[in-house]
């Protein structure tokens, strides 16, 4: 069924008179990701037709099979045209964009819950047509895509709840024959984020882990091999979510997890593949299930975009060293945000938010100064 709505929510008492931070996130009846109520997973921005203006591609089933989307922006946010992705319902999870063949447009990789996994590549102007599946059925949770052997190819990392983690090579023509695996075979894995972390020059891994499960990461020997562990955070940690960027401004990667029925946590790394310091944020009892990192107010310093199920969804102003964070919070406290993506949809130079919620209406949400 069909709502009207209209969600913003600031914490202006919060911010200093002036100050770059005062920025609000307002959504409305005309920026919304169509008129239905489905299971969504996942959503992601790119241009997909080569026409400059961001795209947007949403999965929606989960565990139940519905039909995922395509939303062609027609400049100014509106997303007037829409088609489908692929003939088949599936339970899918995620949707992750890249160029997989090599042809300079962006394809789309979808992983769904124990069904194929696809690959859909596109013609350049935004018509995808099925290529090939990749990996057997699993209990996929996110797909993670990166050239983790480094040879110029963009591969796959598919993460499993309760099964083996896979990474998929690209030959270089989008097929993904060749496999293996990373973590251990019951991990519990939500997440991924990939990058260097210890300053070697080749991607490492950070894992989101559920289930009371150690979250880790994972040092890449050179040969794209992840066999050394090393922990962080309490080892009870329930994280759906990791984000990998720097927020201390001092050249060294940090990661930031978001976490159900706690606070969220930020980890300053040493640029070894340790944790220099750790500190909370956010609620208690937070309810987080999906993180982006991006300069929100365009001050030079990123900042967290939250997203939570039966609370608000936040963003965290980052004041400079990562660790003064000022809040904002935006969207219906009785959404379930599963996923959220950034980008500058309306094309004013601010990033704007787009959900993916769960069994209500998808929507966009405006950066604008909170003056206006």
């Amino acid at each position: 069924m069909f709502r009207f709505s209209i969600f913003a929510f600031t914490l202006a008492s919060c911010l200093p008179a002036g100050s770059a931070e005062e920025r609000v996130f307002v959504t409305n009846v005309r920026l919304c990701l169509g008129t239905q109520e489905n299971s969504s997973a996942s959503v992601r921005i790119g241009d997909l037709d080569g026409d400059s203006v961001p795209d947007i591609v949403v999965a929606n089933g989960r565990h139940w099979p519905q039909q995922n989307f395509v939303f062609f922006n027609q400049g100014r946010a509106r997303f007037n045209l829409v088609r489908r992705l692929g003939q088949d319902l599936t339970a899918s999870y995620a949707t992750e964009l890249a160029d997989l063949d090599n042809d300079g447009d962006l394809d789309i990789a979808v992983g769904n819950d124990t069904a194929p996994n696809a690959i859909f590549l596109n013609d350049g102007k935004g018509r995808f047509r099925h290529h090939a599946t990749f990996g057997r059925p699993s209990s996929i949770r996110s797909l993670e895509l990166a050239d983790i052997d480094q040879d110029g190819d963009i591969d796959i990392l598919a993460n499993a709840r309760g099964r083996q983690n896979l990474i998929y090579f690209n030959d270089g023509s989008a097929n993904f024959t060749r496999s293996q695996s990373f973590g251990n075979a019951v991990d519990s894995t939500i997440d991924v984020a990939v990058a260097d972390l210890n300053s070697d020059g080749h991607p490492d891994l950070v894992l989101a882990n559920r289930d009371g499960q150690q979250n880790v990461l994972l040092l890449n020997d050179g040969h794209a091999r992840f066999e050394r562990r090393i922990p962080f955070g309490s080892g009870r940690d329930e994280t759906r979510a990791v984000a990998v960027a720097d927020l201390d401004g001092d050249g060294k990667l940090d990661w930031v997890t978001g976490n159900i029925g706690q606070p969220n946590a930020v980890y300053l790394g040493d640029g070894k593949g340790g944790v220099r310091e750790t500190f909370n944020f956010g609620r208690e009892d937070g309810r987080t299930y999906a993180l982006a990192i991006a300069d929100m107010d365009k001050n030079g310093h990123l900042d967290i975009i939250v997203g939570n199920a039966g609370q608000p969804n936040s963003v965290f102003f980052n004041q400079g060293d990562g660790k003064d964070l000022r809040e904002v919070r935006f969207g219906d406290p009785t959404h379930a945000t599963y996923n959220l993506a950034i980008g500058d949809l309306n094309q004013d130079g601010y990033p704007e938010i787009a959900v993916a919620n769960s069994d209500t209406q998808n929507f966009i949400y405006l950066n604008l100064p909170s003056n206006r």
